[in-house]
């Protein structure tokens, strides 16, 4: 579960840090306090966007970190897999946000986004304010259906898209080989000229790298020769030359050596001096000679290259590259030479790509219908709970083209009153009624999935009265075996705190400053009264807020 939110820095946040608790976490505040900046916060830590505006006025940089306690095996296989260490189910993720550039971490080790987004649903599931418009989109439905039965179909929706991948691709090439034979024998005869230039010119792998090395040595031949002459010059020709005066050197140091043993190691020195120096200037004099070329061999080493340049130009930036498309050509050219042969097989492969994949979906298509009644009924239970008194949930299957998802279109379908037929759910669900429904589809897929916290920003909109109660018990009964954390304006949730947080807002006509705090008994009966009251709390205000937590606190 979140056990600590530390923002600082983030829009009107300067500095603000929250212990949550188990089960549930109610956030209240007057509209325009933050509540959603704090939220969003959450959201931004575990991979949502982060505006570059979102960095306090005044401040280098933004901070966000949360700290989990899980127990959750796959979390830990998780981390596992990411290689970052993990002790006694600790998981800190924090970013660290300037105008450059966005530093995430987990225990202290920096990751990159995406894989910061693999570990994040496995912690958290964070339901914003505008999600419920999932929901509108029956595509969704199909996403909903499969996160409930992740165990049994994410292998098979793996194979399936892998093999919709290579059905695409054959029916791809099959249909882009819909050609007459007049275009069938101008592609071969081009395709041959191609194949012949390529092959006459006997290329060889690195052949271009050694030209060019001697075509440049050839260039600056002259250059080459007047610099290796001089050294020549310098090191042997004449009395000044270094070889004569190390020579001459040593002749003395030979008679000093004669004269005192002591200069016999200098000697032998110097000698290897003069002995190296006159391998040099030998090894020189071959080189100088080997610089001879002739104008003829220029200007073979300029034609190979201007042939291979041409090559390049047309064929590839490489002389593999080259080779590789001669081959490629050499392959279509021996399809259109057997090209009845080519398609037949083209077209077995393709049918037989299309049973695999038609097999493949049939036996996904199985466990989503035999997963869709328990879900079904599992929804129509959790409205029930949610005051839809007389609901009808159901879930209607329709085949579609093949794609990575299988051929299977899902439509959630319901009926809210006596006597209506059941309709697919967004062309009659309401604003309130979509809240709920979300609701209870974030508690069953929680379940499914074993996610320790969920949170839910603003899950009252559109309700009141009888059904706000409802959803408030709802929240409670969630919450018995996880963690919930949610933003309400709706007194009856609030009262279901387990514990209550009050965000506020401040300011001293300089700046202004969110903030967020732990309420008491006393203050959370504070808090209630104001939301029941507006701007004036009496004493029986207070009283009824006092007997609305009782009455909360005796609902198991």
């Amino acid at each position: 579960m979140l056990i600590n939110l530390h923002v600082k820095n983030l829009a009107l946040i300067e500095e603000a840090e929250v212990d949550f608790t188990d089960h549930l976490n109610i956030l209240t505040g007057e509209t325009g306090a933050g509540k959603s900046i704090l939220i969003g916060s959450i959201q931004s830590a575990l991979g949502g966007k982060i505006p570059k505006d979102m960095i306090r006025e005044g401040a280098d940089s933004a901070l966000i970190e949360l700290v989990f306690h899980t127990e959750t095996q796959a979390v830990l296989q998780k981390l596992d897999e990411l290689e970052i260490p993990s002790e006694d189910g600790e998981v800190v993720i924090s970013r660290r946000v300037t105008n450059r550039r966005v530093i995430n971490k987990i225990n202290d080790i920096t990751i990159s986004l995406p894989k910061l987004k693999e570990l994040s649903p496995l912690l958290l599931d964070l339901s914003g304010q505008h999600e419920n418009q999932i929901l509108l989109k029956p595509q969704n439905h199909l996403l909903i259906l499969d996160n409930y039965a992740k165990d049994r179909v994410t292998g098979l929706k793996k194979e399936i898209a892998d093999l919709f991948h290579s059905y695409r691709s054959l029916r791809k090439e099959l249909d882009s080989q819909d050609i007459g034979e007049e275009e069938r024998l101008r592609e071969m005869e081009f395709l041959r000229y191609e194949i012949s230039e390529i092959e006459s010119a006997r290329l060889q792998p690195g052949e271009d790298e050694d030209l060019e090395q001697e075509y440049h040595k050839i260039s600056h031949s002259r250059e080459i020769l007047e610099d290796c002459g001089y050294v020549h010059d310098s090191l042997s020709e004449d009395q000044s030359s270094a070889s004569s005066r190390i020579g001459r050197a040593l002749q003395r140091l030979n008679s000093v050596a004669n004269l005192d043993g002591d200069a016999s190691d200098l000697c032998e020195q110097l000698g290897t001096i003069d002995a190296l120096l006159g391998d040099f200037n030998r090894d020189l004099a071959v080189y100088i000679d080997s610089m001879e070329f002739d104008e003829e061999t220029f200007q073979e080493i300029a034609g190979r290259l201007d042939l291979i340049n041409h090559l390049k130009a047309k064929y590839g930036d490489s002389i593999p590259g080259i080779l590789d498309y001669c081959q490629a050509n050499r392959e279509r050219c021996h399809k259109l030479e057997n090209y009845e042969e080519y398609l037949a097989g083209l077209r077995r492969k393709a049918d037989q790509a299309r049973e695999r994949l038609e097999k493949a979906c049939d036996r996904l298509s199985a466990l989503r219908k035999e997963a869709a009644g328990p879900l079904a009924e599992a929804i129509r239970t959790a409205l029930t709970d949610l005051n839809f008194s007389h609901v009808s949930f159901e879930i209607a299957f329709e085949k579609t083209a093949y794609s990575v998802q299988g051929n299977d279109g899902v439509c959630f379908m319901i009926s809210t009153n006596p006597g209506q037929p059941i309709r697919p759910l967004h062309e009659i669900a309401s604003g309130g009624e979509l809240s709920r429904i979300m609701l209870a589809i974030k508690s069953i897929l929680a379940d499914a999935e074993g996610i320790e916290s969920l949170i839910f920003d603003e899950i009252d909109t559109g309700i009141s009265g009888r059904t706000a109660q409802k959803v408030s018990e709802k929240l409670k009964q969630i919450a018995g075996g996880r963690q919930v954390i949610a933003i309400t304006h709706l007194p009856q949730i609030a009262a279901m705190a387990d514990s209550h947080y009050l965000i506020e807002k401040t300011s001293d006509n300089v700046s202004t400053i969110s903030s967020i705090r732990k309420l008491d008994d006393d203050q959370a009966v504070e808090e209630l009264a104001r939301m029941l009251g507006g701007t004036k709390i009496t004493d029986a205000v207070r009283k009824n807020a006092r007997e609305m937590r009782e009455l909360a606190a005796s609902i198991q």
